[in-house]
Order: structure tokens, then C-alpha cells, then sequence
């Protein structure tokens, strides 16, 4: 087994997502600390890490689980040595891990240029194209027009697939 220089995890997620890495955590002989908005109280993943510890009181669940400073609070005050973010949430957030780095935190994800460098996906396919890489056929990025849109749906063909230029999950497709 390598051995790491971190000792302790918060997970910055919930449920699955956190059972999950709870699970890698674990079996790397570490120590794992699990947050919990008032909603999840009982959810498993609390059960599961050897910490746990509410975070965002008064805040809804998806407020909870994005508020970096309490986030941040909790990994300080527990002594952890990295932060884990699963997918979701705070996964994907540059601010967020430049946020634990700057705590002294390792950052279980992305490097936060990597992530500014490819949130954005028409940026993202502009590197692909420079990389050689192939990609599918598609268009400048639309404006509101809808007979402009309905012109380039013409020449792109069907099927046809929109998707926002910012943004994560495929929920923007």
C-alpha cells in the first residue's frame, strides 16, 4: 500500500457519493469525516465515516452541502488533511479548491486551472480541436434567433443535441 501524507478525509458530500468514498477511505487506513445537512441526519453516510458533523445549520440541503466556509470550518476544527468532493456540488468548483490549498488542504480532484480550463465547453472543445482530437460537428456558440437556430439545426442534421456552454451533470443538454 502507498502511504499518503494524509491521514484524515472530509467528504464534502452526501449519501452514495459519500458511502462510497467512506469505502476508499477506509481501506486505504484512513480516517474519514463525513458532513451532513439537518435533512440527512440520518442518512448512512453519517453512520458510515468515523466523523460526523452537520454542516450549514439553517441552510437548505443543497445550500448545506455548497458552503464552503462551514465546509472549510469543519476540515480545520477536525484536523483533516484533505478534502474529497465527490462529483457534484462543490466537485467542480475551481474557487473551492484554491479555498482548501490555501488551508493547507489537498484537494482530492482537478487542479483548479485544469477546471477553469475546461468548465467552459466551448473552451473545452477549442483545446480538444488544438490537441488533434476528434470531435463531433458543431456550432458557434448560439445566440436567440430562432430562425438562425433553426438554420444551423438545418445544417448540423439530426439528431441534434443543445448544451450549455457552463455547467455540469448534463442537466444544461
Amino acid at each position: 500500500m502507498i502511504k499518503l501524507p494524509i491521514k484524515k478525509v472530509l467528504i464534502a458530500n452526501r449519501s452514495e457519493i459519500a458511502i462510497r468514498i467512506i469505502r476508499a477511505v477506509h481501506e486505504m487506513e484512513l480516517r474519514s469525516v463525513a458532513i451532513f445537512s439537518e435533512e440527512d441526519r440520518l442518512a448512512l453516510h453519517r453512520f458510515k465515516a468515523f466523523e460526523a458533523y452537520q454542516v450549514g445549520v439553517g441552510k437548505s440541503p443543497v445550500e448545506a452541502y455548497l458552503d464552503m466556509d462551514d465546509i472549510l470550518r469543519i476540515a480545520r476544527e477536525t484536523g483533516s488533511d484533505a478534502v474529497h468532493p465527490g462529483y457534484g456540488f462543490l466537485a467542480e468548483n475551481p474557487d473551492f479548491a484554491e479555498r482548501c490549498r490555501a488551508e493547507g488542504l489537498i484537494f482530492i480532484g482537478p487542479n483548479p486551472d485544469v477546471m477553469r480550463k475546461l468548465g467552459n465547453k466551448i473552451n473545452a472543445r477549442h483545446l480538444a480541436e488544438e490537441a488533434g482530437v476528434a470531435v463531433t460537428p458543431a456550432s458557434p456558440p448560439l445566440g436567440d434567433d430562432p430562425d438562425e437556430l433553426q438554420r444551423v439545426a438545418e445544417e448540423i442534421g439530426l439528431p441534434l443535441m443543445l448544451k450549455a456552454s457552463w455547467g455540469g451533470g448534463g442537466r444544461g443538454m
